[in-house]
């Protein structure tokens, strides 16, 4: 059998010093039920779109994990994939070592669970990755599927966020982690009103969509963490779409008896 590949990436000198700037989708083959994989492709783009070169570095299970990216993303899978997935990275390092040189996480709902340091599935619960203060080792009272809106924290300067959310269990974060916002639609942690988490330059959330795909001002604040300020996008108007999708999920997921329908979740009538 041949060794592990070591994909290419881009230099780990600072993102705003080299040519390309490196996004890493992580196990795409294991965390990429829900089609999170166009994050990456998102985040590549949006760079090109402002002449700042982008490679988008696909690692599958059996490929060596690069520690010199300047962006992660991990998004959805089932129990065993996931499991799967948080062994290999613990084993690897790298994206912990990653992280710990600065580099940007997205992590999307089974990556939220992965980054954290223990989750539960069918099998029992398991050690995630350890990069993030949360565990997810309980369920909810009913799997949560739908809609799911956030009003992210005000430092962030985001506006409501918009996706939707398929999963069945509820993350704790610790005492030093915040959440990316609070949920006004749907369930998100599934403890108290938060949806994901923001740690150092890490973010988490359990929006689908892609997440960035709905809400472009998310891709712009992981951007701007490795790249510092953004200059102007070259195409605007590619974003006016974008926009209008949220507003109009927006509409129809918060408009009237949101904090009804929460109450009748926890009861779940």
């Amino acid at each position: 059998m041949s060794p592990p590949t070591t994909p290419p990436c881009a230099s780990s000198t600072p993102a705003s010093a080299v040519a390309d700037v490196g996004v890493c989708l992580v196990y795409p083959d294991l965390l990429g039920t829900y089609g999170d994989g166009g994050n990456a492709r998102i985040l590549a783009q949006r760079l090109r779109w402002r002449g700042i070169g982008a490679e988008v570095v696909t690692v599958r299970l059996g490929d060596r994990l690069p520690a010199t990216c300047e962006l992660y993303v991990l998004g959805g899978g089932e129990d065993r994939p996931q499991a799967l997935a948080a062994a290999e990275l613990r084993r690897d390092g790298a994206l912990s070592r990653a992280a710990e040189g600065g580099a940007a996480v997205l992590a999307v709902c089974a990556g939220v669970q992965v980054v954290g340091r223990r989750f539960l599935t069918a099998d029992g619960i398991v050690d995630g990755a350890g990069l993030v203060d949360l565990d997810t080792v309980r369920g909810l009272p009913a799997r949560a599927v739908g809609e799911l809106a956030v009003d992210p924290d005000p430092g962030l300067g985001l506006p409501r966020l918009s996706g939707y959310e398929n999963h069945a269990g509820a993350t704790t974060l610790g005492p030093g982690v915040q959440p990316l916002g609070t949920v006004v639609r749907g369930v998100g942690n599934g403890t108290g009103h938060g949806d994901g988490f923001v740690a150092g330059r890490m973010l988490g959330t359990y929006l689908h969509g892609p997440v960035l795909a709905r809400n472009l001002e998310v891709a712009d604040l992981l951007l701007s963490w490795v790249v510092g300020t953004l200059p102007p996008l070259e195409q605007p108007a590619a974003d006016a779409e974008a926009r209008g999708l949220r507003a109009e999920r927006l509409a129809a997921a918060v408009g009237g008896g949101a904090r009804a329908w929460w109450r009748r979740y926890q009861r779940g009538t």
